[in-house]
């Protein structure tokens, strides 16, 4: 199960800060060996403050064991021919990190293995920084002697839909029958720097997918927006941003809002912090306005149903020659893609990992 994850405590911000920015898959800077350690430290004491506002640390890692430990029971129900299945986390940033989880992997002797993307929609900066990193994990002996295939996206399941979608009517009842129909959904993912997105990265046209799919789902109940939020630094990012949203609504007399985080498959501080303490905070104290916000998916039966339905669909499938150990999709690079080790990535995992 890929992700990026976050720090469990409050005193490993740090460590997970650095190494975020250090990451040359997710961003390229200047003598960035040198300067991310800088940005780290200089930002760990605000992010650590947004932690403690949440509970003292990211509650991601409680909440993908959860998801991972249902997934895996189902899994030995639906697709019992390669039971007993386990669930594995291989966070990006923080524990357990790949070479924590190929150290259990090794222990436990896998022999076959599926990369899971926890990011509903691909980007080369989320999905691909993980399977860069399995991959060079597994050309340097740590994770060699297995077969992989890889799930690299998923925004428009139908389990995944119907998950988010109910969390959006429980949200929408809050709101009195007779304007509940006027209310705004406001559908929020993590943005992207413009750069990223105009290399021809799909993410943005996958989340506007699951967008789109959600509001079908829904029957097209209510106006919606798709905005983008955590911008960080001076350049372009894929917008507009959440909070300005907010403040546009308001302006125009759309005060009564739902916020969906569409793109984070749990709880943390982007929800927890940014949407909970930040968004709708001032959106009701500030502007005036009535603002809910969806629930995350966190322990929704219906999300893990999900995912073991999609890995089972998955294990079948590859079991039965139909699929290859990649999706088409995930073959294609970026038209303006420069990492060389994305390419040897995408072969290497068509391959099986050889």
């Amino acid at each position: 199960m890929l992700n990026m994850g976050g720090p469990s405590t409050v005193p490993e911000t740090h460590d997970f800060l650095k190494s975020l920015f250090l990451d040359r898959d997710l961003m390229q800077l200047p003598f960035q060996s040198l300067l991310a350690p800088w940005i780290a430290r200089r930002r760990s004491p605000m992010i650590e403050q947004q932690y403690e506002a949440i509970g003292g640390g990211s509650p991601i890692l409680r909440w993908t064991e959860h998801q991972g430990a249902g997934m895996a029971a189902l899994l030995d129900e639906l697709h019992p021919t390669t039971a007993p299945h386990k669930a594995y986390i291989a966070f990006r940033y923080a524990r357990p990190l790949t070479d924590e989880c190929a150290t259990r992997m090794r222990a436990d002797g896998v022999k076959r293995a599926v990369a899971f993307t926890q990011y509903p929609q691909y980007s080369c900066s989320t999905t691909g920084s993980s399977l860069n990193e399995l991959y060079r994990k597994g050309i340097d002996g740590t994770l060699s002697g297995i077969e992989w295939s890889v799930i690299d996206r998923w925004g428009t399941h139908p389990g995944f839909i119907e998950a988010v979608a109910q969390n959006v009517e429980r949200a929408l009842q809050k709101f009195n029958p007779s304007v509940r129909s006027d209310t705004v959904l406001l559908f929020s993912a993590h943005s992207l720097p413009m750069s990223v997105v105009n290399r021809g990265d799909p993410y943005v046209s996958e989340v506007a997918g699951t967008v789109q799919a959600v509001m079908q789902r829904l029957g097209y109940s209510n106006p919606w927006r798709l905005v983008w939020q955590s911008q960080v630094g001076p350049r372009p990012w894929m917008g507009p941003k959440t909070d300005a949203a907010l403040k546009g609504l308001a302006k125009l007399g759309r005060k009564r809002v739902v916020l969906v985080p569409i793109a984070f498959t749990s709880d943390h501080i982007e929800t927890l912090f940014e949407l909970d303490h930040e968004y709708c905070a001032e959106a009701r104290e500030s502007l005036g306005m009535e603002v809910q916000r969806a629930e995350s998916l966190n322990d929704s039966p219906v999300f893990i149903r999900a995912l073991a339905d999609m890995a089972a669909q998955h294990l079948k499938d590859y079991s039965a020659g139909k699929i290859s150990p990649t999706s088409v999709q995930m073959g294609l690079r970026c038209p303006g893609c420069e990492n060389a080790t994305c390419g040897k990535q995408k072969a290497w995992f068509a391959k099986g990992g050889e």
